[in-house]
């Protein structure tokens, strides 16, 4: 005869805060399909921390609510959470997209009998050109140049500048590349990149990256993964990949020495690449191509080519 077996709650909870009284007390079957919601069905890391964040906070709010039961949660409640969340309207949308989500999933699993968030709408949010800051192609090169070539973190660090810039990459596809993604294929090299949801894509170097890349390999004397590695307390390599953290804190810390904004991040040599590219006749279509974007919609937020266009022609009003 076959039986209904109930897993125990797991002993480790990798959620922040650990797991949600209101989770806890809906029992062990409740529990586990939350905790499996994220260690499950979310494959990247970063997505994972995120919703896992989203979600525990909205349940904590209930909470300090007196909100004791996970079903006496409806739409009215998550409505009222969303209306009084402090942050910006696509923090919003995430937030409410990761207590739908989550809620969807309870639901499939038979501890919820409906979807309290379904029906909730969140705030409108269109944008037509990115916030991310842009450098011009002098600032790019010679931040690049300004770096020393003299340490290893050094060439470390131009290597990663210019494989962001040369291939339009996200810091999490450059940090998770192992030595055996910068390839030779015929009389030049290419770059794989591991991109979101376990994809790859393949991107040729560009001659710079080469140069960069293979002063730093040459230095490194590496053969086995990650690529990009962390630099102890001596300034000699690790075997540990570099944080995305690790990266925006040098690439902070390397602006500041040039004096560039103070708002630029990894994002911003993914926008500065896309822009010097389609400031140089290439296409929407093919950047789209080489960052790997669905939609040309969202290579467009990254092009700011028509900023001085804008400024042109506003400085032709002559009052």
């Amino acid at each position: 005869m076959a039986t209904d077996i109930v897993p125990q709650t797991p002993s480790v909870i990798t959620l922040p805060g650990g797991l949600p009284a209101l989770v806890e007390r809906a029992g062990d079957r409740a529990a586990w399909r939350f905790v499996e919601f994220f260690t499950a069905t979310i494959r990247n890391v970063n997505t994972r921390e995120a919703y896992a964040r989203a979600v525990s906070r909205f349940l904590c709010w209930c909470e300090g609510r007196g909100i004791s039961d996970l079903h006496a949660i409806n739409a009215v409640i998550v409505a009222a959470y969303i209306e009084t969340f402090p942050g910006a309207a696509p923090s919003v949308k995430q937030h409410l997209a990761a207590i739908r989500q989550c809620c969807d999933w309870l639901v499939s699993g038979g501890i919820l009998e409906t979807n309290p968030a379904a029906s909730v709408k969140g705030p409108k949010y269109v944008i037509k050109k990115g916030k991310t800051p842009v450098l011009s192609s002098e600032q790019a090169t010679d931040l690049i140049k300004s770096i020393d070539p003299g340490s290893i973190a050094g060439l470390r660090d131009r290597a990663l500048i210019g494989a962001m810039v040369y291939t339009f990459a996200r810091v999490s596809a450059v940090t998770s590349m192992k030595v055996e993604d910068y390839y030779a294929n015929g009389r030049r090299y290419w770059f794989r990149l591991h991109e979101k949801g376990g994809k790859f894509h393949e991107v040729p170097a560009h001659h710079k990256a080469e140069e960069l890349m293979e002063a730093y390999l040459k230095k490194a004397e590496i053969a086995a993964e990650p690529l990009f590695r962390s630099v102890d307390r001596h300034r000699n390599l690790t075997e540990r990949p570099m944080h995305r953290n690790d990266v925006i804190r040098m690439i902070k810390r390397r602006g500041r020495g040039m004096g560039l904004p103070p708002g630029i991040c990894c994002h911003t040599f993914r926008a500065t690449g896309i822009t010097d590219y389609l400031e140089n006749g290439g296409t929407i279509e093919k950047a789209q191509a080489i960052a790997a974007h669905e939609s040309p919609r969202t290579t467009k937020l990254y092009d700011r080519t028509e900023d001085a266009i804008t400024l042109d022609e506003i400085e032709r009003i002559r009052i």
